[in-house]
């Protein structure tokens, strides 16, 4: 029997993925995570574990050494950056993701993002809220021009979308893009172009060296004054002291943030007290129809990585120093 630590806030004992991993003689201990946890508790937690189905815990090279027993991980989302993949491929741990399993969810998010910055809806409702009666105008996406900065599942589910709206759609991707499927309702474009000739910016790269403050101050200052910033994708991705400064000093308009590089939001954030800043909680992702199609396949992957069958593995395929007997 296998001993597996579940840390996803929205799978529970007794669920149906609890029931799943029970019924292929697995052991589940629950530790949800809400906000941050320490390198110390971790470790406690990962102590006579096998397999890991975890939410953003930071999966350092320490922690995996510190995890003797550990076989797999498997994250419950897209993004894997929070797990030192080179590392645990060193240690012979096997590590999944659930490519594309939030797409749709976070399609809609980034639109429905998108149409409250450019209608200003949540400074509308929070200032008939607060007893005001506020008359401020917004912006029609028909005609505007939509930049995507990335082109995985998320962003080739928001393209049907924005047409729909009558909007164009430029993107920019640093992977060749598969002719064999043509977008032709999308530009692909350089970055310096994406930036200065979108309405909208919204960005569904992942989070990599090459990523990390891709959208800096340079890059902020070639965008529209009356520009708009999206980000459902890590909050690393922006610098958010550039970005602050920009919003105050007019140099774009606003931003729309699901993620940011603190989670939770520190109370000192930069990006507090700004008009024309709003910051969600991380749930672009995140909606019932998601989270039960992610909870089921990360079961169904820990069970297959554990039985040296993973179908998602991210580590370098030349690595065969896994802790599990990998099946011929």
């Amino acid at each position: 029997m296998s001993r597996i630590l579940i840390t996803t806030d929205y799978l529970e004992p007794g669920d149906p993925v609890d029931v799943y991993l029970r019924e292929h003689g697995h052991e589940t201990v629950h530790a949800p995570l809400h906000g941050r946890r320490d390198r110390d508790e971790l470790v406690g937690l990962l102590d006579g574990v096998d397999g890991a189905l975890i939410a953003n815990e930071p999966m350092t090279a320490d922690v995996l050494a510190s995890a003797p027993t550990l076989k797999a991980v498997v994250r419950s989302g897209v993004g894997y950056d929070s797990v030192d993949v080179a590392a645990a491929s060193e240690l012979g741990i096997l590590v999944s993701n659930l490519p594309g399993i939030n797409a749709n969810a976070v399609a809609e998010f980034t639109m429905g993002a998108i149409l409250a910055a450019s209608r200003r809806l949540v400074e509308l409702a929070v200032g008939v809220a607060e007893g005001r009666w506020p008359r401020t105008d917004g912006h029609e996406l028909r005609g505007s021009t939509l930049g995507l900065v990335g082109f995985g599942a998320a962003a080739r589910a928001v393209v049907p979308l924005a047409r729909a709206f009558g909007m164009t759609v430029l993107c920019r991707t640093a992977i060749e893009p598969d002719h064999s499927s043509p977008a032709p309702e999308v530009e692909f474009v350089d970055l310096d172009t994406l930036l200065s000739r979108s309405d909208i910016v919204s960005i569904h790269t992942a989070l990599t060296p090459a990523t990390r403050h891709l959208i800096d101050a340079r890059a902020l200052s070639l965008m529209k004054p009356t520009a708009l910033l999206v980000n459902t994708a890590r909050g690393a991705i922006v610098d958010e002291n550039a970005l602050a400064a920009a919003v105050r000093n007019g140099t774009i308009a606003g931003a729309a943030l699901d993620v940011c590089e603190v989670e939770p939001l520190p109370e000192d954030s930069v990006l507090r007290g700004i008009e024309g800043i709003t910051v969600y909680s991380h749930m672009a992702g995140q909606t019932v129809e998601a989270r039960d199609a992610a909870g089921r396949e990360a079961a169904v992957e820990l069970v297959n990585a554990l039985s040296g069958r993973p179908a998602f593995r991210v580590n370098d395929p030349s690595v065969h120093r896994f802790r599990v007997t990998l099946q011929r």
